[in-house]
């Protein structure tokens, strides 16, 4: 057990093509896909929509879903039924649908689904003097199925000012929209539940995509203060600290902009590092640009050198 817990488990990715997505995840990035609409990359995810393999060491070729009900030990014996987070990077092309996500109970409720979906943004990059889709406008609930239904979508919606390196938190409940141009690295619950309100008419294989009205008006805050608590700032932080971004109901996140060599304790059920940019080693072992790496609980001391932003994360 001892080697085993100081075993890195890295994972291929999935790829999903998305009538939103870009290039940018297999021109960037280390990943590999023909697909011209490459939107998400599931880089850790044990969910049965994009379930990782892990590509190496004791148990390569297993996925991290099923590593995850028969190895508990390596996730701290976590009491969680599924294993509970999920991290991506996003690529807009395109605007995406606006937006929102239910909590666990109306998930269990009404999808039959373990968990909700809470979920937080890290930007990688957008265009300058960008917005968010973050909120509505609407006082009440009968307000907000009016303006629905009136397709008045200007009026309804809130966008946030937003740029490079900036952080939000986007509980359930919360309208929101990633706009064109933007990459994000996304860390949430292991939840796929997403309810489109309006989604600008597109037409995907001459239909339109399904929208879920109903189940939104169900679900939105109303009235919402999205925009006062969601969005956070990362300039300035310290280098070669871990910079703690969010503690929600489901997960630690932090960021780390390391120049040079840092070490820390991994004392946590498990944690997930994700190189956003540059290079270096960790335990001696060569990560870069695109990297995504899960160390088991137990795992001890972490040492990283080189030139690197990570975002880290870890269960609650």
């Amino acid at each position: 057990m001892e080697n085993r817990s100081r075993e890195i488990l890295f994972v291929e990715p999935v790829l999903k093509e998305i009538v939103w997505g870009g290039r940018r995840l297999v021109t960037e990035f280390p990943y590999r896909s023909e697909g011209e609409h490459i939107g998400e990359c599931w880089a850790v995810s044990a969910h049965p929509h994009g379930d990782c393999v892990v590509t190496e060491g004791t148990y390569a070729g297993w996925h991290l879903s099923k590593l995850y009900a028969e190895h508990r030990e390596l996730f701290g014996n976590i009491s969680a039924e599924e294993f509970p987070l999920l991290v991506k990077i996003i690529d807009a092309r395109e605007n995406l649908s606006i937006q929102v996500h239910p909590d666990d109970a109306y998930a269990r409720e009404h999808e039959g689904c373990p968990f909700g979906k809470t979920e937080c943004w890290y930007v990688m990059d957008c265009p300058e003097n960008a917005t968010l889709v973050i909120g509505h406008h609407a006082k009440t609930r009968q307000e907000l199925a009016d303006m629905v239904a009136a397709d008045k979508y200007g009026e309804l919606i809130r966008e946030v000012p937003v740029k490079k390196g900036d952080f939000l938190q986007i509980d359930p409940g919360t309208v929101h929209a990633i706009k064109g141009g933007f990459l994000i690295l996304e860390t949430q619950q292991n939840s796929d539940i997403t309810y489109r309100v309006y989604d600008y008419g597109r037409l995907v294989d001459g239909k339109p995509r399904q929208l879920h009205v109903q189940q939104s008006i169900n679900v939105i805050n109303v009235p919402d203060e999205a925009d006062k608590k969601a969005l956070s700032h990362t300039d300035g932080l310290p280098g070669n600290t871990l910079n703690l971004l969010v503690e929600s109901k489901y997960y630690k996140v932090w960021k780390l902009d390391l120049e040079g060599a840092v070490s820390f304790e991994q004392e946590y059920p498990f944690l997930i590092l994700s190189v956003l940019e540059g290079s270096g080693t960790l335990d001696g072992r060569a990560v870069e640009k695109g990297a995504h790496m899960l160390l088991p609980a137990g795992y001890g001391k972490v040492e990283l050198e080189g030139n690197m932003e990570l975002i880290v994360s870890a269960p609650v």
